[in-house]
């Protein structure tokens, strides 16, 4: 069984930086791809970023690119997200996502989902 927690999320202003990460526990976490989705309130969730296993792909959604950079600690077991440059449309609950490949992660085909971590960016 795989356990994903996401935190690093909170309340800031337009402009300002966050940094989300996941603790993955319980499987070889660097034998897998990883994810960040997130979901705004009345929208369906969305794909942000994914990393691939040996953290040297990465892939990102054109809405983030240049602003958020997601990288990997395989020796620590997680996952991070770093947002530069936020705004309020960026408001949304943040979700961390284990696949077998990028593809499935990107696909939003995970097996596994962490609970999420909440980012809110007022103007």
């Amino acid at each position: 069984q795989v356990r994903l927690v996401e935190s690093g999320g909170g309340l800031v202003q337009a402009g300002d930086s966050l940094r989300l990460s996941c603790a993955a526990s319980g499987r070889t976490f660097s034998r897998y791809a990883m994810g960040w989705f997130r979901q705004a309130p009345g929208k369906e969730r969305e794909f942000v970023a994914a990393i691939n296993w040996t953290g040297d792909k990465t892939y990102n959604t054109d809405f983030v690119k240049g602003r958020f950079t997601i990288s990997r600690d395989n020796a620590k077991k997680m996952v991070y997200l770093v947002m530069n440059s936020l705004k309020p449309e960026d408001t949304a609950v943040y979700y961390c996502a284990l696949g077998d490949v990028m593809s499935t992660v990107v696909a939003g085909r995970s097996d596994y989902w962490g609970q999420g971590t909440q980012v809110t960016v007022s103007s």
